[in-house]
């Protein structure tokens, strides 16, 4: 058995040690789902079939997004920025992995550990209380390899975003502009069909729509025929860019790095 198992066995028991605090932030999700559903029932009230969703796709929507924010980390970043910040890197990058892929071993473990602990209750509650939609049964194998890439992409954004700690220092900034992309344009806040014209063209385009709004679409069934490995396509495709970007700046990074002077 390699290295990066391993790292991703520790990574998921890691965030699987404390349930009660993953209980905690799934009922979270919870309530702010029921809140963003009963305003987007409001909003197809008025707007029926509101870019091509009917209102109980738009609630599913709503709960598969509530679901998707620990697997997919929308809202985190990485103690990577800490690690550099203090000088521990020198560490990380002297073992005997790439330092990109002992990182993404260790983040899908946490994706896993968050999937099993904070995504079902969100989903549960939203199919109890409001109109659901739930995927036919061939579609639930699409929708876990959806959310595989949804996680790679998710690590690959915020792993390059991390990775500019090595040139600014200070990573407030870059995160706050990364954290409003990130909210914006995946569908966290609105299902990206409802955008118009040229912004939701170059909306669904972004990679941040590979986080959430594809995962989405292919739950609800969306992509029929070829349209539904041209969209797994779509987020692999993302995901190699965004990791080979990744292998990039691990590579300048390591030209920047000065230990004890030398």
């Amino acid at each position: 058995m390699g290295v990066l198992p391993w790292v991703w066995w520790y990574g998921l028991r890691r965030h699987t040690a404390y349930p009660l605090g993953s209980l905690t932030e799934s009922l979270t999700n919870t309530a702010f789902g029921f809140m963003r559903a009963y305003v987007l029932l409001a909003l197809w009230e008025v707007r029926p079939s509101l870019g091509g969703y009917e209102a109980a796709d738009a609630v599913t929507f709503c709960f598969i997004t509530q679901a998707l924010i620990g697997p997919v980390q929308i809202f985190g970043g990485m103690d990577l920025t800490e690690r550099i910040r203090n000088g521990d890197i020198a560490i990380d990058m002297h073992r005997p992995v790439g330092l990109q892929g002992w990182w993404l071993a260790d983040d899908l473990g946490r994706a896993a550990g968050s999937l099993l602990l904070r995504a079902g209750p969100p989903l549960l509650a939203g199919a109890l209380v409001f109109p659901f939609r739930w995927p036919a049964p061939q579609a639930l194998a699409a929708f876990a390899v959806a959310l595989v890439l949804a996680a790679v992409v998710g690590f690959a954004l915020r792993y390059l975003a991390a990775m500019g700690m090595f040139w600014l220092h200070d990573d407030r900034g870059l995160n706050a502009v990364t954290f409003v992309m990130s909210v914006f344009f995946s569908g966290m806040i609105l299902p990206l069909v409802v955008f118009p014209g040229w912004l939701g063209k170059v909306a669904r385009a972004l990679p941040w729509s590979a986080q959430i709004q594809v995962p989405a679409d292919v739950f609800l069934g969306r992509y029929t025929g070829a349209a539904l490995p041209g969209a797994l396509a779509f987020q692999a495709a993302w995901a190699v860019a965004l990791l080979g970007a990744g292998a990039l700046v691990t590579r300048a990074a390591r030209r920047r790095l000065v230990i004890h002077g030398g």
